[in-house]
């Protein structure tokens, strides 16, 4: 089923109307998740929506308009009514804003998917997240919980310069999460991340997680946590795992890096951005070993697609190089604005809502060492690894966060276990003082990134591998 012709009606509707530019999306939307406590499932919800926005451009303001009805009259309402909130913002006059160029693109792409998720028997899926919780609780946990999640998108694209591209992606991952309790506190433990992990994937996915065997010994750490000595503190060399350096990637320099932050356009959840565009392509973000890169195309990462929602063809690009700053994550009106020649980082969560400048895949690339290698090579030091807490200034640059699990390093070895590890640093300063990083590589997926208002959440992919990083203060408490 096609529904290009309603994409179609609403941007020429647009222009009629009066918009020098337009363009809609058509969004169709299925989605599943399931929960599982102590071996019984606990709740189940599924979800379709479907509809579409239509964007249109007036002097230097958009409009924007969805509605919730893929009929003609509807579509072609929505056009025009798209021109007029954007006549309407143009009677105060802002700053003038063009597009980047965006060649016309007529595509269709899809992501790789061996097992429909929504086609996976509801009884498979709730017996895998039933005895991964049974398995945990029995090794000792006092509460277990599983997860799953699954999106399946369709999506058809018009725009006024010629676009015509529709795209089915599909995404799905799952989670373990065990608690103990003890005089106070609570300790958790996570397989394979405190969310899960997710990707652009099929359930093969979920099934590689090996969810029941993994939940026992996520019981019988988080037991052992909660006699495990506090970690200390003080400055020390710390080694991070790679899911938590997935999340430290994604808050201080995702969000750091995307353009309308920068620009003071999106102030939300924690926005702006220390970054200024002057520094573009001369200021030292890390070391030498530090090269983020901004990749949608990574098969089956969660930040993946072929075209964002303005059109732009997935492409991979250099966000640091070297240790230095030399690329944003942009939009074409804030590539435009800030004399930059490309796009591609645009997406909204649905039909409703205005497309906005998003992570994609933003990631560190690999290095030379492994953790073994890491790890041999410090003496003294603190391994963390599975984010707990986090938190960072409106700026993206300082910022404290904690793991549920620590060990000591000490001669070259892992030690003891340690109790709420933490760590806290400067962006750049801590970027800067990275010293070794693996070469294992895996693209963690982040399903609940929150931005705009009102509030969207986006799916990002954040490729990381264990790193070392020294003189970082840990053990902060309170």
């Amino acid at each position: 089923m096609s529904h290009f012709d309603e994409a179609s009606t609403a941007v020429q509707a647009a222009l009629d109307a009066g918009a020098r530019y337009a363009d809609c999306r058509v969004m169709l939307r299925r989605s599943e998740s399931m929960t599982s406590r102590d071996g019984e499932v606990e709740d189940l919800e599924s979800g379709e929506s479907a509809g579409l926005g239509v964007r249109a451009l007036v002097g230097s303001s958009w409009g924007f308009y969805a509605v919730p009805d893929l009929s003609e009259s509807a579509a072609r309402a929505a056009g025009r009514r798209a021109a007029e909130i954007a006549a309407a913002s143009a009677t105060v006059p802002g700053p003038p804003i063009d597009l980047v160029p965006g060649a016309a693109v007529e595509a269709s792409w899809a992501s790789a998917c061996e097992v429909d998720p929504l086609g996976v028997p509801l009884s498979t899926k709730g017996d895998l997240l039933v005895r991964a919780t049974a398995a945990a609780k029995e090794a000792g946990a006092d509460l277990a919980e599983g997860i799953y999640q699954i999106w399946d998108t369709s999506k058809w694209f018009v725009s006024s310069d010629g676009h015509r591209i529709d795209q089915h992606i599909r995404e799905c991952g799952a989670g373990v999460t065990a608690s103990a309790y003890g005089d106070g506190e609570i300790q958790r433990r996570s397989w394979p991340s405190h969310r899960g992990q997710y990707g652009t994937s099929g359930w093969e996915l979920v099934d590689g997680l090996d969810l029941v065997a993994n939940a026992p010994r996520m019981a019988e750490e988080a037991r052992a946590l909660l006699t495990a000595p506090l970690c200390p503190s003080g400055e020390t060399t710390l080694v991070l795992g790679g899911e938590q350096l997935a999340l430290q990637i994604h808050e201080s320099v995702g969000h750091a890096i995307e353009l309308d932050r920068i620009l003071g356009w999106e102030a939300a959840f924690a926005g702006t951005s220390w970054l200024d565009l002057a520094q573009l392509g001369s200021l030292r973000y890390g070391s030498e070993l530090m090269n983020i890169t901004i990749d949608p195309s990574i098969p089956g990462a969660l930040g993946s697609f072929g075209f964002d929602d303005e059109g732009t063809p997935a492409a991979k690009r250099d966000a640091v190089r070297d240790g230095i700053w030399v690329g944003v994550l942009a939009g074409r009106d804030s590539a435009a604005v800030a004399g930059l020649d490309y796009a591609g980082s645009v997406r909204s969560d649905g039909w409703a809502r205005l497309p906005m400048v998003r992570m994609t895949n933003v990631g560190l690339e690999p290095g030379p060492h492994t953790l073994d290698e890491i790890i041999a090579s410090t003496g003294d030091g603190v391994f963390m690894d599975i984010n707990r807490s986090w938190s960072i200034d409106d700026k993206r640059l300082n910022f404290q966060f904690g793991c549920e699990i620590g060990y000591e390093i000490k001669n070259g070895k892992l030690g003891r276990m340690l109790r709420n590890p933490t760590y806290t640093g400067i962006g750049p300063r801590f970027w800067q003082s990275m010293d070794m990083l693996s070469s294992e590589t895996i693209a963690w997926g982040t399903p609940n990134c929150g931005k705009g208002q009102p509030g969207q959440v986006g799916h990002t992919g954040h490729p990381a591998a264990p790193a070392r990083f020294t003189n970082v203060r840990v053990g902060v408490r309170g």
